[in-house]
């Protein structure tokens, strides 16, 4: 092949830009390859992304009433029709909201939060009183996957819980119109699953989460309640998004306020599909999910904050928000 016929083919094969703005040190996009055959200690191997949730971290200014939730979903309703994506109504937006309340538990200077751990504990409410089995969330969160996929969330319970490996699309930190990706391993189990008795002793923590003992200092410390502060979460189911192929994502939207106070922290729209292997879904279809997800960022702009999370939020009550990797 002559110097002229190579350089034509570098060219061509050379690939064009999208104009989709992604966070430059942000990592491949939820499609990249798997991490490998790598294992944890006792040989299973690692876990692999088996949800994509995409969100929207909103301004709570705004949220002023219901209304306003059934608003952003007409906004949602919109851009999924202008995109080509399919929009099927949840019968509950035309409900009352769901009301749930949510801590973080963590040292008092924040270790846990500042090494990508989050603990947390939600409770679902019905009518004013508390249901159901409360909720035990523990999570590693970091923008690098293989990092993510390497931490162990599993816990050393007797009872039954269940792992999830999200890939988190958030909007870039400075400006709208594209998006960075932290990869949250989770794992999740009712608070009755957990039969120890000091549940807030980092001696417990670290026999239920082994890989904690990286920062345990002593067997004598416990966690407390994060800024003292207890969420109440307000959310509204707004319907399914049908991105085709069988890539439908139920999506909803959420304020946070403290419980006493009321002082609104932050809104969040949100939709999240689940996939046994990346391989199932088509290029088409993730293209489409990102092509509406860019849209709606432009056309919600002035309700966007951009920069933060709901968790981190939480960690910011009292001034002085921690160091994290979010």
């Amino acid at each position: 092949m002559s110097k002229d016929e190579k350089e034509k083919k570098h060219k061509k094969d050379k690939p064009k830009k999208s104009g989709l703005k992604v966070e430059a040190t942000a990592p491949a996009p939820p499609d990249s390859p798997a991490t490998g055959v790598a294992t944890y200690a006792d040989g299973a191997p690692l876990d692999r992304v088996n949800f994509l949730e995409a969100k929207l971290i909103l301004k709570p200014d705004r949220f002023t009433s219901v209304e306003v939730f059934r608003d952003f979903g007409k906004i949602v309703q919109k851009i999924a029709k202008k995109t080509g994506v399919s929009f099927i109504a949840d019968p509950s937006t035309s409900r009352r909201p769901e009301i749930r309340e949510i801590t973080f538990g963590d040292t008092p200077e924040f270790r846990l939060y500042n090494n990508a751990f989050i603990l947390r504990r939600r409770v679902s409410y019905v009518d004013g009183f508390p249901v159901g089995d409360p909720e035990i969330v523990f999570k590693f969160r970091h923008p690098d996957e293989k990092k993510a996929a390497e931490f162990d969330v599993r816990p050393n319970i007797a009872g039954k819980y269940r792992v999830k490996f999200k890939a988190e699309v958030l909007p870039l930190k400075e400006e709208v119109g594209g998006y960075r990706v932290l990869y949250s391993h989770n794992c999740e189990f009712g608070v009755s699953q957990m039969h120890d008795a000091d549940k807030t002793s980092m001696k417990t923590l670290t026999k239920v989460f082994p890989g904690l003992s990286v920062i345990k200092k002593d067997d004598n410390e416990h966690i407390e309640l994060v800024n003292e502060g207890i969420v109440e979460e307000v959310l509204l189911p707004l319907g399914q998004l049908d991105f085709g192929k069988g890539m439908v994502a139920k999506c909803d939207i959420s304020l946070w306020r403290t419980r006493g106070e009321h002082k609104q922290l932050v809104g969040e729209f949100a939709f999240q599909f689940q996939f046994s292997h990346r391989e199932e879904v088509a290029d088409k279809q993730k293209k489409l999910a990102l092509q509406f997800y860019v849209s709606l960022q432009n056309a919600v702009a002035d309700w966007l904050a951009l920069g933060v999370t709901k968790t981190a939020m939480v960690y910011r009550l009292k001034g002085n928000p921690p160091q994290s990797h979010e």
